[in-house]
């Protein structure tokens, strides 16, 4: 593999000095598609701005292989960062990147999108044997996988892919997620003076504090989990609180066992409001499904062989966090979350080490060898 170490390093730095937050990353899809297009790549943009309300597009780069009869396969990352990032300094202190603690770092996802960019550059120079490789670089990505919802991946017309978004150890693959589920009650009490007539109110808040008393919050099961985390309602400190809004999320291995849970939370809600005399609205939304890969399909007996010809792990793991690979699989492609080297993202902390960065840009080549073979 001709892999230029300084050349890697170079782009990643680039990525993430471009402020990227979801809905505007026009910045860095322009410098991206500049930079793929010097490279000889086909590329496009589709139009998942117009359709998730943001100011850039899905970008894809397509490789035309050489091997008829080979795989056809894609990597992908995804262009935005939780924020901040204005203004972003990075610094190197013993071969390991992060800033100067005033933003994050943004390897979630540079520390995917610069190795998956530079495999497909070193494979283009290599005149290696490979089927169709395409580069899906999404936006929107962190506030509900949205360009991946709004990108035709099955159009593509590939055989299996791996998005490159989760942290370490390098050479190893989810291969299996959880269902998401978002889940937000509305509490409708009355109001009353507090001072004056508290006893004519139902307190909204009293009313939540009794429907949670009776849930189970965080860790429910092995594969299970649920959190409320956003509380908003009230007017007055002298108002009986006539409203309250709760904002939650469960998350689950079993798509049963979750909806057993979610269950249980609705009837908990509505014996407290019942209860009360209060009126109850819940709004639950799927935010996207699970997938599990089997160890004998081709995307991750690939993904498997790749890794262990660098002699590294393989191993397949699960994780009830999610990427666009639940979309993707959800639309009919197998795909399977490549590990990079980020650590503690969307923290101030993150921090991304040189060699993690090489050796996911090895992977990744490895990944497009392998598929071929």
């Amino acid at each position: 593999m001709n892999l230029d170490e300084g050349r890697l390093v170079s782009l990643f730095l680039d990525l993430v000095k471009i402020n990227a937050p979801a809905l505007a990353e026009a910045e860095v899809v322009a410098f991206t598609k500049a930079y793929l297009e010097e490279l000889g790549l086909e590329v496009w943009e589709d139009q998942a701005g117009v359709a998730i309300g943001g100011n850039a597009n899905n970008l894809v780069a397509k490789l035309p292989g050489n091997k008829p009869g080979a795989p056809s396969v894609f990597l992908s990352a995804h262009f935005d960062t939780v924020e901040p990032t204005q203004g972003l300094v990075v610094i190197e202190e013993e071969g390991v990147f992060k800033t100067d603690g005033t933003t994050i770092l943004g390897a979630d996802d540079k520390a995917g999108m610069a190795p998956a960019i530079e495999a497909v550059r070193c494979l283009h120079e290599s005149g290696e044997p490979h089927g169709d490789v395409y580069l899906v670089l999404t936006c929107a990505e962190e506030i509900g996988l949205l360009g991946a919802h709004a990108f035709d991946i099955a159009g593509l017309g590939v055989d299996f892919g791996y998005v490159l978004d989760t942290g370490p150890p390098v050479g190893s693959f989810v291969t299996q997620t959880a269902t998401h589920d978002k889940i937000d009650f509305t509490i409708q009490g009355k109001p009353a003076h507090a001072g004056k007539d508290p006893e004519k109110g139902i307190n909204a808040i009293s009313v939540l504090a009794e429907a949670v008393a009776g849930l189970t919050i965080g860790r429910v099961g092995p594969d299970l989990t649920s959190n409320l985390g956003i509380v908003s309602g009230g007017t007055a400190v002298n108002v009986v609180c006539p409203s309250v809004t709760v904002q939650g999320e469960t998350r689950g291995i079993d798509a049963d066992e979750l909806q057993d849970y979610v269950d249980g939370m609705i009837r908990s809600f509505e014996g407290a409001c019942r209860e009360w005399g209060a009126e109850l609205k819940v709004d639950h939304k799927r935010h996207y499904g699970a997938y599990s890969l089997a160890p004998e399909s081709q995307v991750v007996r690939v993904a498997q062989a790749a890794a262990r010809s660098l002699g590294m792990s393989g191993e397949l793991r699960k994780t009830l966090g999610g990427s666009d690979a639940n979309v993707f699989n959800a639309k009919g492609v197998p795909t399977a979350v490549v590990a990079t080297g980020m650590e503690k993202i969307h923290t101030h902390e993150e921090s991304l080490s040189r060699h993690a960065l090489v050796e996911t840009a090895r992977l990744a080549y490895s990944l497009l060898i392998e598929a071929a073979r």
